[in-house]
């Protein structure tokens, strides 16, 4: 009866560890994606450490913005589509948050 006890406290240990991540990978990602558009709006000029920063932010935050890119056209030179995207992950982290 003991062992049965022990195994739900890992498992709920786990869920709770599982639920964190998940939290904090999210929130790290809309962050990221609120840096490459500031960044996107100055220009970097030659600095070697802005531009390694600017191309991380590009490689990890592009190819999520650019699925919503695809089918929100640009508004002029306003791109709306980080909106979007933020809120999904909002939504998506409440709604994973909820299952866990």
């Amino acid at each position: 009866m003991g062992g049965s006890h022990a195994v739900v406290l890992v498992l709920a240990d786990a869920q709770s560890w599982v639920r964190r991540f998940v939290d904090v990978f999210i929130s790290v990602y809309i962050l990221l994606i609120f840096a490459h558009i500031l960044l996107s709006w100055v220009r970097v000029g030659y600095s070697p450490t802005l531009a390694r920063v600017q191309r991380f932010l590009f490689d990890t935050c592009d190819p999520y913005l650019r699925i919503f890119r695809r089918f929100i056209p640009a508004l002029g030179p306003i791109d709306i589509s980080p909106i979007l995207a933020i809120f999904l992950l909002i939504i998506l982290d409440r709604v994973l948050t909820s299952v866990l």
